[in-house]
C-alpha cells in the first residue's frame, strides 16, 4: 500500500505548492515498513529551526535576506511582491515528503519530515551568503554589510534596458564577443561596451548591474525593432519585459518518460576509473532518505548543480563530471580558501572526475559513469546531449533503471531556436519579472537567481518522483524540467500591487523595519504611534520612522499590539545571530564561507 500523508501546515501558499507537486508525482512503492506503520505525516510551518517570530512571507524576506539582495539593483532592500520563499518552502516539503517515500521502500523507518518557509529562504540566499562571508574573512568590500558601499541609485543597478518608445527589453549573451559586436551595431565603442561587459556578467553574482549610462543613452536612443535587429545579427537573446505578471505559459513542473522494461544491469568499462563502490541499501544506522544512491551530473553555473546539491543534502553520493583542469566556474570571485564561495556553496563535498564530451574517451567516460549510477543530470544546452550522444534514447537501453534528468531554460517553448536558458530571461518569459515588482516601478526580472534556484529545485523533485516510480516498476525514467516551468509554481496575482509606504521597509535611526501584516492592514494605527493627526505623505512617515531606532520601534509597535521584523541587511550577521544558531553553520575551515544547513529534518 502507499504511504498516507498526514500534513500538519500553517503557511498556506508552501502547503498548496508541495499539494499541486505531489499530485504530479506518481503514486509511491509499497511501504515496507510494517503494518499499521503507514503514515507519512509532513510539516511546514514559517521558521522552523530559526529562533525568531516571522508571522508571515515579508517577515520571512526580511530576517533572512531576500529584502536585501532582492533591493541591492534599486538602492536599498525591497520585498520580492509575490510569495517566493513559500514557494521554495513548498518544494522542499513536496522532495521531503517524496523522499520519505523513497526511505521507506528502501527499508528506512522515516514516518516524518519538517521543512520552513524561512528555511527556503536561507537556501535560495545560500549563494550570496557564501560569497559575503568569503569576502568577510578576506577583508574585501561587500555588497552587504559593514563597510558596504552606499546605495545604488533608483534603478541604476538593473540591467534592463528601455528604447525610445519606452519598451523595456532583457538582453542576455555569455560571449564577450556578441557583447561588443551587438554595442557596436548600436554606435557604441567597443571600450566602452567593454567597461559594461564586467558588471553585466557578474550581476548573477552580485545582484547589481551598474552598467555605464552611456550603454543605456545608446539603447534609449533606438527602436525595439533596432535592438532586435542588432541582436538577432550577433547571437545575443533579447526578450521584451512586459507588464502582465501572469505566466505566459503553465507547463507542468517537470515531464516524466517512463523508460523500457528492466533488463539485467550494464557492467562499467573496466578502464574507466568510477568513485569506490556503494552499500546497494542504507547502511546501518543512516537516517537520510537517497542514502546508497549515486547521482552523476555534468552542470554548470546554478540550476543544474542546485539540483545535485539538494539530492547530495538528502544523502545521494553525487560525481561531478567536469571538463579538463576543472570548472572554471570553480575561480569566479570572492574565494573561499583556493575555490569560489559561490561555486562551493552548491558543490562542495561532490567527487569529481574529468572528461573533455569533445573527445571520444571522454564520452565514453560519461557513459561509464552512468551505468554504475542511478541518477544521470545535466543542463546542457537543447540539443548538446544528442549531439553527443548520451541522450537518454543513447543511455536508457543499457541502463533502464536509469533515472536522466535533462534541467533546461524553457523546456520546448521556443521550438528549435530558443533563446539562452538563463534566469533573467526566464523571469521576464513567464511573467515573474513584473510580478515581482509593484506597480509603482517599472517591471524587471530580480538580480537575485530566483528561477535558477526554485528550477534547481523543481528539477530535484522531478528526480525524486522518478526514483519513488522506480521503486515500484523496476525502470528508470527520463525527466525534463525547465526555469519556465518552476517560474509558474510561483503565485502571483491578476495585476500588480499598489503599495503604500507602509508596505515598504521604513528606514530607522539604526536600519531597516518591515512593518507586519496588522500595520499593514492598520495605517491608523501606526499614525497614531506617530502623532499623526490624519493622512501623512510618504515622505513625512519616512522621516519621523527615521528619529528612532529599530528596537524602540519593534517596542512601541509591540506595545500597540502590532508586529515588526527588523530587515537583515548584512548577510554576514546570520553567522553570527544565535537565533540562527540551528539553521546556518558559521565558516568552516573546508568551505571557509557559512551556510545554510539541509533544510528537512526527518524522524
Amino acid at each position: 500500500m502507499t504511504p498516507r500523508l498526514r500534513a500538519a501546515a500553517r503557511p498556506a501558499v508552501a502547503a498548496a505548492i508541495a499539494g499541486r507537486l505531489l499530485r504530479h508525482t506518481a503514486p509511491g512503492p509499497r511501504d515496507t515498513a510494517g503494518p499499521g506503520r503507514d503514515t507519512v505525516r509532513y510539516i511546514v510551518d514559517w521558521a522552523g529551526p530559526v529562533d525568531a517570530d516571522l508571522p508571515d512571507e515579508r517577515a520571512v524576506q526580511a530576517a533572512c535576506g531576500l529584502m536585501q539582495v532582492h533591493g541591492r539593483a534599486t538602492g536599498g532592500p525591497l520585498p520580492l511582491a509575490v510569495d517566493y520563499a513559500s514557494a521554495v518552502a513548498g518544494v522542499l516539503t513536496a522532495q521531503g515528503v517524496t523522499a520519505l517515500r523513497i526511505a521507506r521502500a528502501r527499508g528506512l523507518d522515516l514516518r516524518e519530515v519538517r521543512t520552513s518557509v524561512a528555511q527556503g529562504a536561507l537556501l535560495a540566499a545560500g549563494q550570496y551568503l557564501a560569497a559575503a562571508t568569503a569576502r568577510a574573512d578576506s577583508g574585501a568590500p561587500q555588497p552587504d554589510g559593514p563597510g558596504a558601499p552606499s546605495d545604488v541609485p533608483q534603478a541604476d543597478g538593473l540591467a534592463t534596458l528601455e528604447t525610445s518608445d519606452g519598451t523595456r527589453v532583457e538582453v542576455e549573451t555569455l560571449d564577450p564577443l556578441a557583447w561588443r559586436e551587438f554595442w557596436a551595431r548600436l554606435g557604441v565603442a567597443p571600450a566602452l561596451a567593454g567597461r559594461g561587459w564586467l558588471p553585466f556578467q557578474q550581476r548573477f553574482a552580485t545582484a547589481v548591474c551598474p552598467l555605464p549610462d552611456e550603454l543605456r543613452q545608446a539603447a534609449r536612443r533606438r527602436l525595439p525593432a533596432e535592438l532586435r535587429a542588432a541582436a538577432h545579427h550577433t547571437g545575443v537573446s533579447l526578450l521584451a519585459v512586459g507588464s502582465d505578471p501572469a505566466p505566459a505559459v503553465r507547463p507542468a513542473p517537470w515531464c516524466l518518460t517512463p523508460g523500457a522494461a528492466p533488463v539485467p544491469k550494464a557492467r562499467a568499462h573496466p578502464e574507466i576509473s568510477v568513485p569506490g563502490p556503494r552499500p546497494a541499501v542504507p547502511v546501518a544506522g543512516a537516517v537520510l532518505p537517497l542514502t546508497g544512491l549515486r547521482v552523476v551530473e555534468s552542470t554548470r553555473r546554478v540550476q543544474g548543480p542546485l539540483a545535485g546539491h539538494a539530492l547530495r543534502m538528502l544523502g545521494a553520493e553525487v560525481v561531478r563530471i567536469e571538463p579538463p583542469g576543472g570548472d572554471p566556474m570553480r575561480w569566479l570571485p570572492p574565494l573561499a580558501g583556493d575555490c569560489s564561495a559561490r561555486f562551493s556553496a552548491l558543490n562542495a563535498g561532490k567527487p569529481v572526475v574529468e572528461a573533455d564530451l569533445t573527445t571520444a574517451q571522454g564520452r565514453d567516460t560519461v557513459r561509464a559513469l552512468a551505468t554504475d549510477a542511478d541518477v544521470f543530470l545535466h543542463n546542457w544546452a537543447p540539443g548538446k546531449a544528442a549531439r553527443l550522444g548520451l541522450d537518454a534514447s543513447d543511455l536508457l537501453p543499457g541502463h533502464p533503471a536509469l533515472v536522466y534528468a535533462w534541467a533546461s531554460g524553457f523546456g520546448d517553448a521556443f521550438g528549435d531556436r530558443p533563446p539562452l536558458g538563463t534566469d533573467y530571461l526566464a523571469q521576464v518569459h513567464s511573467g515573474l519579472a513584473a510580478a515581482v515588482r509593484p506597480a509603482d516601478q517599472p517591471p524587471a526580472p530580480s538580480l537575485m537567481t530566483l528561477t535558477d534556484v526554485l528550477g534547481g529545485l523543481v528539477c530535484a523533485q522531478g528526480v525524486l518522483a522518478a526514483l519513488a516510480a522506480r521503486e515500484a516498476t523496476g525502470r528508470g525514467s527520463r525527466v525534463d524540467s525547465s526555469l519556465v516551468s518552476a517560474a509558474a509554481l510561483v503565485p502571483r496575482p491578476a495585476h500588480r500591487p499598489r503599495w503604500t509606504a507602509l508596505d515598504r521597509p521604513l528606514r530607522t535611526a539604526n536600519g531597516h523595519l518591515c512593518l507586519g501584516p496588522e500595520a499593514r492592514a492598520r495605517p491608523e494605527a501606526v499614525l497614531r504611534l506617530l502623532d499623526g493627526a490624519g493622512p501623512m505623505a510618504p515622505e513625512d512617515l519616512a522621516a519621523r520612522f527615521a528619529r528612532r531606532s529599530t528596537e524602540e520601534w519593534t517596542a512601541r509597535l509591540a506595545e500597540a499590539g502590532l508586529t515588526a521584523t527588523p530587515v537583515l541587511t548584512d548577510l554576514t550577521a546570520l553567522a553570527r545571530d544565535p537565533a540562527f544558531r540551528a539553521a546556518v553553520a558559521p565558516p568552516d575551515p573546508v568551505t571557509g564561507h557559512a551556510r545554510p544547513y539541509a533544510p528537512w529534518e526527518f524522524a
